[in-house]
């Protein structure tokens, strides 16, 4: 029933008042029986208006209802995962739902009322039932909606919540293997450099006899790097980067056996002897010690 038809009524009922002809006051108890009907018919057309505003309200309602949640529908569906919202957006939309649910929890209510006294009226308005019973339909609907996204999104944080276990598992196996291969390279950083290691001494020959380097004797010839040499009296230095070893010293003779070809003696602008390495691989080939003897 429209606003339009009830009102209708409402000027039916006037009319029907206004043409009792006025000579007819004699006759004051069938005009009180009209005003009785009238006020009566007068009241129903009230209650009427009034639970068509109230639905009318509701049929409102629901609509914006239907429309928050069609648009929390597409935030889900336009999103590439559920997992790809943040944590604030996804409780942002749980909190959307929470009042949406509220929402159709009041709107019900106030339809179940409204039906109540529809009902217990002595005339029955057939149309606004069926409008109350669709309604009711719709709210019941928007619910199975609103369950289904809860559903989604509990499920999107489940998934959040292994995925991030995975990352967290992941990420401990990356630093175990990080942890292994930089222990790895430190060894190999490590060997290589023993690899490449050698050891100079610069010393005169008594020096170089004190501390057991060289040994002579009368009509015996020099020995060098006796087999109880004392190895603190040599420094430590790296083949790759080893080229020159200054003596600070006017004469300079290698003692040990390296190869004569693979190095040169040379003066500095000061006239003190310097060995220069010309081939490190066939200098050191022979051994990892150099011994230098100077005057």
């Amino acid at each position: 029933m429209t606003r339009r038809s009830t009102a209708s009524i409402a000027f039916a009922a006037m009319a029907a008042l206004a043409v009792i002809p006025f000579s007819s006051c004699s006759d004051k108890k069938e005009i009180e029986r009209t005003k009785e009907a009238n006020t009566i018919l007068t009241d129903k057309l009230q209650q009427t208006i009034a639970t068509q505003d109230s639905l009318f309200a509701l049929i409102n309602d629901i609509t914006d209802g239907m429309s928050q949640i069609k648009e929390i529908e597409r935030i889900v569906a336009t999103s590439p995962t559920l997992t790809s919202e943040n944590p604030s957006r996804r409780n942002q939309l749980k909190a959307d739902m929470t009042a949406l649910q509220e929402s159709l929890r009041q709107r019900r209510e106030r339809l179940e009322d409204l039906e109540k006294q529809l009902k217990s009226a002595s005339d029955k308005n057939s149309t606004l039932l069926t409008t109350i019973s669709n309604l009711k339909a719709q709210i019941a609907e928007q619910q199975m909606e609103i369950t289904t996204l809860n559903n989604q999104l509990t499920e999107a944080g489940l998934r959040i919540t292994e995925l991030g276990s995975q990352v967290d598992s992941l990420t401990s196996v990356v630093s175990e293997v990080t942890e292994g291969r930089e222990q790895a390279e430190q060894e190999i950083v490590e060997i290589s450099n023993e690899l490449n290691a050698c050891y100079y001494v610069v010393g005169t020959q008594k020096e170089l006899k004190e501390y057991k380097i060289i040994e002579t004797g009368f009509l015996r010839k020099t020995k060098v790097l006796p087999s109880d040499f004392d190895n603190a009296y040599f420094t430590r230095a790296d083949k790759r980067s080893l080229t020159e070893i200054p003596t600070h010293a006017t004469k300079a003779e290698v003692m040990s056996n390296q190869p004569k070809d693979s190095y040169t003696i040379v003066s500095d602008p000061a006239g003190q002897k310097i060995v220069r390495i010309t081939n490190s691989n066939k200098f050191w080939s022979v051994s990892n010690y150099l011994v230098i003897k100077v005057n």
